[in-house]
């Protein structure tokens, strides 16, 4: 069975994944607005797997040990065997244009999202569920961001 550590560790790679992989995006596009951008979102993922780090870290010394306390382990494996929830690397050499960066990573905001919502599904602590609808809603953020970004000129 995966444990609330285990769920949280996933959470805390999402976001440093994001984090790296935004950053060294940077360096393959030519587009300022994209690297303003891609640097704002990399300050953002940073923060949030500060706040998923400070939440284990509050699990391991026993509070909130109700967290996600009957999530099974098969539920947990289906949920991740079906997505890649933005751990693979991005092989920036194989992206043509912006335009095919940016929904590239339009794909890993979304399914940070999906993996967060359900998630959420198994908090029942008014804080940490607010906090987690904020990570969630500054992800959905980065996406309208990103949409734009392919909308302008």
């Amino acid at each position: 069975m995966f444990t609330a550590q285990d769920i949280l560790d996933i959470a805390i790679r999402l976001e440093s994944n994001g984090e790296k992989t935004y950053r060294d995006a940077r360096g393959h596009t030519e587009n300022e607005d994209l690297k303003s951008l891609l640097e704002w979102i990399a300050r953002e993922e940073r923060h949030h797997g500060r706040w998923f780090a400070e939440l284990r870290d509050r699990l391991s010394k026993g509070e909130d040990d109700h967290l996600l306390a009957e999530m099974s382990k098969a539920l947990a494996e289906d949920v991740v065997r079906e997505q890649a929830f933005s751990l693979q690397e991005v092989d920036f050499e194989a992206i043509a244009n912006p335009d095919e960066m940016i929904r590239t990573f339009i794909g890993f905001e979304e399914d940070t999202i999906a993996f967060y919502n359900i998630l959420r599904t198994f908090v029942d602590d008014p804080t940490i569920a607010a906090n987690l609808d904020q990570i969630v809603a500054e992800e959905k953020k980065h996406i309208a961001q990103f949409k734009a970004l392919l909308s302008s000129p």
